[in-house]
């Protein structure tokens, strides 16, 4: 059966993004070419500028994606834990373990904060993974293992912390970096707790 018109445009999206996404990462967003990537993509120039308008656009659409995927992956180490607290202290694991990941360290933390200026990309950070942290916050205190406090200031303490930390791992060549980063993290997080980490009596 023939493709439809809507799957053809889909497929066609697609393969921009899975070339686009390959160029950024592996080279860099000044040196890609975006009729280069519709060529190696199998669509011609218009369809590229078509579906996206420019290069810019193009990599929007890619940091979005890795951006979304990387908060499907912190939600999924949270979720995989019962306890509120570990739910916490998993996904922000996860969410520094992503430094060590190619493309999301290239597209997300190295590129993106200087192509697209850092209030839009902290607005993208926001809807992909940041406001999940207010929420297990939020949680944290209501359950009492968080003192009573206005949680939108410390989320943005603690997110603020993390990409800091994150792009300090993206740029890092030291080997001890990401588990000395893993031990500060698990210290600053027992400060939060009310009961300041101690194990219970």
């Amino acid at each position: 059966m023939a493709a439809t018109r809507a799957e053809q445009r889909a497929a066609t999206r697609r393969a921009l993004l899975t070339e686009g996404r390959r160029r950024f990462a592996g080279d860099g967003y000044h040196d890609v070419v975006l009729a280069e990537v519709a060529r190696s993509a199998g669509v011609t120039k218009g369809a590229a500028y078509h579906h996206f308008a420019s290069k810019a656009g193009l990599f929007r659409a890619v940091v979005a994606e890795v951006q979304g995927e990387l908060g499907v992956r912190v939600a999924a180490a949270a979720e995989a834990h019962q306890d509120p607290w570990e739910q916490l202290r998993a996904g922000c694991h996860a969410f520094l373990a992503a430094a060590a990941d190619p493309t999301v360290r290239r597209i997300v933390l190295v590129e993106a904060p200087a192509v697209l200026g850092w209030d839009e990309w902290r607005a993208m950070d926001e809807d992909s993974s940041a406001r999940h942290l207010t929420e297990a916050l939020e949680g944290l205190v209501a359950a009492g293992l968080i003192p009573g406090q206005p949680v939108e200031p410390l989320a943005r303490l603690l997110s603020g912390a993390m990409n800091e930390a994150a792009l300090w791992l993206a740029r890092s060549a030291d080997p001890r970096a990401p588990a000395d980063t893993e031990r500060a993290l698990d210290r600053l997080l027992r400060g939060l707790r009310a009961d300041g980490g101690r194990p219970p009596s």
